[in-house]
């Protein structure tokens, strides 16, 4: 097709954004306006493209050019597509593509924590969770488990980088979601939104005052906020001290507490009951 075109120059500019530009300057690529980013396997790559992400160029395997990606690429018959054996792909970015195609795509402007709060009654804040993976894991079980958005600190991975993304397989573009604008600094003015919003917050943390999970009390909230932590440390304590509840799951075996990610999937599942 007239839009393939052989990958035979490493140093193609038209390559930048896959072979030498990292996430980090992807997204600062037009700053200060919304940026860029890569979307890795099928899947993932189709879900973008029905939120309404949209697609700049394709990197695919020769194979996949009539395997899976085919029926992605018959709709944009106008859009170039890169393509290479798996081997050449593979020393061209530095890594192992999942299911053969990548998309850089454009990013959207995000809405504020006001509209994605607007009609939601179960909302998921994570506060500097660093690890991309945990971030695609914990929005594929938000998504999944009855959690209406997703909000982010500053301080979080972006859920649009490339493996956040491949983890979440593709949710990141199926549940609202917002990173709290700087000017709300966080914890202070970003509980206090969202209690202006109406939200009940729950953090998630092993206290001696904590409720369990289980508690009645949190089932009957109208609108409520579950605050996850980092990584190792957790939530901030003035972030426990501002919410109304903290919360905790639970513990045996002498297992002190669960990764964050998992954590998030048994609260999603008990504290968004109501949604159902």
């Amino acid at each position: 097709m007239k839009n393939w075109k052989e990958i035979t120059d490493f140093d193609a500019p038209e390559l930048d954004a896959y072979a030498r530009l990292s996430e980090l300057q992807l997204l600062r690529y037009y700053e200060p306006k919304p940026g860029l980013f890569i979307g890795e396997s099928p899947k993932v790559i189709k879900r973008a493209l029905e939120a309404g992400y949209e697609p700049l160029s394709f990197l695919v395997e020769h194979r996949d050019l009539e395997g899976e990606a085919a029926a992605l690429l018959r709709h944009f018959p106008e859009i170039p597509v890169y393509t290479a054996e798996y081997e050449v792909l593979t020393r061209l970015t530095g890594y192992a593509l999942a299911r053969g195609l990548l998309c850089l795509m454009r990013r959207k402007e995000l809405p504020s924590a006001e509209e994605i709060c607007c009609n939601a009654r179960r909302i998921a804040i994570l506060e500097n969770v660093v690890n991309p993976t945990n971030v695609g894991a914990i929005f594929r079980s938000a998504a999944a488990l009855h959690m209406d958005a997703v909000l982010l600190t500053p301080g979080c991975s972006d859920p649009l980088y490339r493996r956040s993304a491949r983890v979440s397989m593709g949710t990141v573009f199926q549940i609202p979601w917002t990173i709290f604008d700087k000017k709300i600094s966080w914890p202070e003015k970003g509980i206090e939104l969202l209690q202006k919003l109406g939200f009940k917050t729950a953090a998630m943390a092993l206290c001696d005052d904590s409720v369990g999970i289980d508690a009645p009390e949190l089932l009957e909230e109208e609108k409520l906020a579950v605050i996850l932590g980092t990584e190792g440390d957790g939530l901030a304590a003035q972030t426990i001290a501002d919410c109304d509840y903290t919360v905790k799951i639970p513990m045996s075996h002498g297992v002190d507490s669960l990764n964050v990610a998992a954590a998030s999937a048994v609260a999603f599942w008990e504290l968004g009951k109501r949604n159902i």
